[in-house]
């Protein structure tokens, strides 16, 4: 039996990644909806139905469930007979005999078409059944793959669909509609809902991908290469890797996918596979006139994406299977028609080398310049497969200038994040007879590829050493690449002596993009080890920025000097840096342009941007993904920007993957961002001892590794409000003594000590030292205003808050939880204003208000007043639905009054 992509996920799994569509469809069945689910193959849409159907069953409703299939959709009443098989046999007792015949003789499988009179008895009997049923309890019958369903049975539901409002019948229909026969909303009871299933982004496919054990940087290439569907991952990842053209089980899912579309669609699917870069100009160009309805159809069939300019294969080696289906003289007459009408030149050098196999000199040189000109153009992945196909021509006496251009594709394709061609390459080079320059330039790409898990690459780094003998140009770029090394493995000494020695050696050879990066490594090394002279390496380093080596700009001083403007709060200065690379960095390496979304991600959420800040920490997640690059600093700016602007639960998952991610490839720089992100969520989801365990875990690391700057994690005041909570406040004053006497002998920026002033406040309070703890918030308010920080603003407001309110000075904690509220709603930041709110909830069951509405009362019996749905206002004020209820409850209360009616006219009148 030919495997399907829903063979994929195996029983019983729980459903991961759904939770807020549930939610969702669940509503909308108990408005009284029926519901379509669409969505491409493998998406997940029968998870969906199991876990509809699982709750609809815990409240005693009656579930029934068919599916279609295409090999059975020519029987006659077969979708029917699936469901008369699970209906309790004391509902056929109330029907007349004439209809209680019809559908057993269907059950039993007499089901043929019969005349005109049959089918409408089987119609009434249908009909008649589920009114039945629906008066002793609610149904829902739950279809799945309802496009393969057979005509007969299409025909009867129908019929009842028009029949069945007011009844307490619902029908959930999942499909692909543009392959249906019939018109879906026939077919379910009105009102109906439409809904997509999206695919799982990277953090929730990570979670389903667990159990395979995977490492967490190919379990984002998965996510990148399914473009997150379920199956399609599951399928992936059980053979042991992101890419696995190899393995027949993928071949044949992939094949099974191809069965399902037209000869016209798997047309259009070849041009895809042979193009370089797949897009709908393309296609039109080569004279694919329907190429908008096919790649919808591929789409749906979960073999491609699309945005409706780019195309891209899912999973891309689908491209290959594609491809081999085809007659080897079929593709070349495709090659060179692509090649005619081929977008630039460099594509048109590619499709003239791929139409003949044969070794020819001319070719492949002609191909190296089509490789330059790319590059040039900023198609790196383009230029890298160019090198390699020059090389691949490239007649055998010419054994050396093949050499020569597979070392250019490990490089280009290792600043193109393009690992699989850097690999290729590379144990083509490193089996071969190459020299010693070759195979260091070579390892020099593996080890660029290997990311933040270059300290892992021990044996590369000491051959690439060995292999330099003794050239000064050489030796730089190892010790810089060791000096990097040691800094994300929490070795700042280590860094710093290798720094130093790799400027030297590049002031000796004259490589001042070298000497650049290693003053930049130096001003890190030496700021993590507390010294204060680090401004002096990094303004070395920024006199020689303009000659950074391309493709290695983020470890340059240009990028270090934005993420110490970050951490000294020169924001403003940091976002003006960071977008002007960030041009830069979109025709350059992959992992230069991470870089840069990670910096801005992070800026966004402390200038208060929450909305900018995930989608830049989005674009970092999705573009890890797709280069296969480290996904810890991704997963880092995902967390700050959630903590920000998303979910508490969201970065809490991306907090704890980043951590099991910077393990995996001994990121000590990234797994300490990350255990203090951590320790934030958990501080603010009440888990007070697993905060303050986490952040004691940070500062016994940085005791034993000789890191002494509080300024890059200001975990120092979340470990003293932690502390406070736990009822410790000598230890809390022990530790900000200390902290205050570390920055004193060193530059920092002025959040530092804010954030030290708001966790004294707490402790002042805490001790009943009222007026210091409001002298120490004010102070932190004040500065925090300046910087232009308002999610910290409001926190210090939120303290405030909570003192006054310790303090029973209601009003007070009122108007501050208020103002906070009024400055997280300002930036969008969510999960600070459900915190503010919960306070206000709190504060508006003690004290008097005098019946009056406060503000956030007031705006939301506005809204209801205007005719919002509480689900809207809560949508729209980032709230809880329960929130929102009991707010108006509230509202109701102060105005004497007990209907949303009486609120709008209350509203009209005043």
């Amino acid at each position: 039996m030919t495997p399907t992509l829903r063979s994929a996920r195996p029983p019983g799994r729980p459903l991961v990644g759904r939770d807020e569509l549930l939610v969702l469809l669940e509503a909308c069945l108990a408005a009284g909806d029926s519901l379509l689910l669409d969505g491409p193959h493998g998406i997940g849409k029968s998870a969906v139905l199991d876990a509809i159907g699982a709750a609809a069953r815990a409240r005693g409703e009656l579930v029934l469930r068919a599916s279609g299939a295409e090999s059975e959709r020519w029987m006659v009443y077969q979708g029917l007979a699936d469901l008369l098989g699970q209906v309790p046999e004391e509902h056929f007792s109330a029907l007349n005999s004439q209809h209680r015949l019809a559908l057993r003789a269907v059950r039993r499988g007499k089901r043929s078409g019969g005349d005109g009179r049959a089918r409408v008895v089987r119609r009434l009997a249908w009909q008649t059944l589920l009114t039945q049923s629906a008066a002793r309890t609610p149904v829902l019958l739950l279809i799945d793959d309802a496009h393969w369903l057979d005509a007969a049975t299409a025909d009867v539901f129908a019929y009842a669909a028009r029949r069945l409002e007011g009844l307490p019948v619902r029908i959930v229909l999942a499909g692909r509609g543009s392959e249906a026969g019939h018109r879906p909303h026939a077919l379910v009871p009105p009102p109906v809902t439409e809904a997509t299933v999206p695919p799982l982004n990277a953090d929730d496919l990570a979670e389903l991908l667990d159990p395979h054990g995977l490492s967490a940087r190919a379990a984002m290439k998965i996510h990148a290469d399914s473009a997150g569907n379920p199956a399609l991952a599951l399928a992936l990842a059980a053979d042991g890797r992101p890419a696995a053209l190899a393995s027949p089980r993928l071949s044949a899912l992939i094949q099974d996918q191809l069965r399902g579309v037209s000869d016209q669609v798997r047309a259009t699917l070849l041009v895809c596979a042979l193009a370089a870069r797949p897009s709908m100009r393309l296609l039109l160009r080569a004279g694919r006139a329907e190429a908008e309805a096919d790649i919808a159809a591929a789409a749906e069939a979960g073999l491609v994406v699309s945005d409706g300019v780019d195309i891209r294969f899912t999973p891309p080696d689908a491209a290959t299977v594609v491809a081999r289906g085809a007659p080897a003289a079929h593709r070349s007459r495709l090659h060179l028609h692509l090649a005619e009408v081929a977008i630039s030149g460099a594509e048109a050098e590619r499709h003239r080398a791929l139409a003949c196999a044969d070794p020819d000199e001319t070719v492949a040189r002609s191909l190296v310049a089509a490789a330059v000109v790319a590059l040039r153009g900023g198609a790196r992945g383009l230029a890298a497969e160019l090198y390699l196909l020059a090389a691949d021509r490239t007649p055998p006496d010419l054994a050396n200038l093949r050499t020569d251009w597979l070392v250019a594709a490990a490089e280009v394709g290792a600043s193109a994040g393009v690992p699989e061609i850097v690999r290729h390459a590379a144990r083509a080079v490193l089996g071969a007879g190459a020299g010693p320059a070759q195979r260091f330039r070579t390892r020099l790409a593996l080890m660029s590829v290997a990311g933040q898990g270059v300290g892992l690459l021990e044996e590369t780094v000491a051959a690439a050493l060995a292999d330099a003998e003794g050239d000064p140009a050489a030796t730089a770029l190892i010790h810089l690449w060791r000096s990097w090394a040691s800094v994300i493995g929490g070795a700042p000494r280590a860094a710093d002596d290798d720094a130093a020695l790799a400027v030297e050696h590049a002031r000796a050879a004259g490589e001042a993009g070298t000497e650049a990066m290693a003053y930049a490594v130096r001003a890190q090394a030496r700021n993590l080890l507390g010294h204060g002279d680090y401004r002096t390496f990094l303004d070395c380093g920024l006199r020689l920025a303009a000659l950074s080596v391309e493709g290695y700009r983020h470890l340059g001083p240009r990028c270090a000097a934005a993420r110490f403007a970050t951490f000294e709060d020169r924001l403003d200065e940091a976002r003006e840096d960071l977008l002007g690379m960030l041009a830069l960095a979109e025709s350059g390496a992959a992992e230069e342009l991470v870089a840069v979304l990670c910096g801005l991600a992070e800026v966004a959420a402390k200038l208060g941007r929450c909305r900018e800040s995930l989608d830049f920490a989005n674009r970092a997640i999705h573009l890890s993904g797709e280069a296969g690059l480290s996904p810890g600093p991704a997963w880092c700016a995902g967390a700050i920007a959630e903590l920000a602007g998303g979910s508490l639960i969201r970065a809490r998952s991306y907090a704890e993957r980043g951590i099991v991610a910077s393990r995996q490839e001994a990121d000590v720089l990234y797994e300490r961002r990350l255990l203090h992100l951590l320790a934030q969520v958990k501080l603010r989801c009440g888990e007070t001892a697993g905060g303050v365990d986490a952040l004691r875990r940070i500062q016994e690391f940085e005791r034993a590794h000789g890191w002494e700057d509080p300024a890059t994690l200001r975990g120092h005041g979340d470990l003293v409000a932690g502390l406070i909570a736990l009822g410790e406040p000598e230890e809390a004053d022990e530790l900000i003594s200390s902290v205050r006497q570390a920055i004193a002998a060193r530059p920092h920026g002025p959040g530092v000590a804010a954030s030290l002033d708001r966790a004294e406040a707490a402790v002042s309070a805490a001790k009943g030292h009222y007026p210091a703890a409001t002298q120490l918030l004010t102070s932190a308010k004040t500065t925090f205003a300046v910087l232009r920080q308002p999610i910290e603003q409001g926190h210090c407001l939120l303290v405030e808050a909570k003192i006054e309110r310790r303090r029973r000075h209601y009003t007070a904690a009122r108007v501050a939880a208020e103002a906070a509220q009024e400055l997280f709603t300002a930036a969008g930041a969510k999960p600070w204003i459900e915190q503010s709110n919960a306070l206000l909830v709190r504060l508006a069951e003690v004290g008097d208000t005098g019946g009056a509405l406060t503000a956030s009362e007031a705006r939301i019996a506005a809204m209801a007043g205007e005719g919002a749905t509480n689900q809207e206002i809560a949508d729209q004020l980032f709230l809880s639905r329960k929130t929102v209820e009991a707010t108006l409850t509230r509202i109701y209360r102060k105005l004497g009054i007990r209907s949303r009616a009486q609120l709008i006219r209350h509203i009209h009148v005043h």
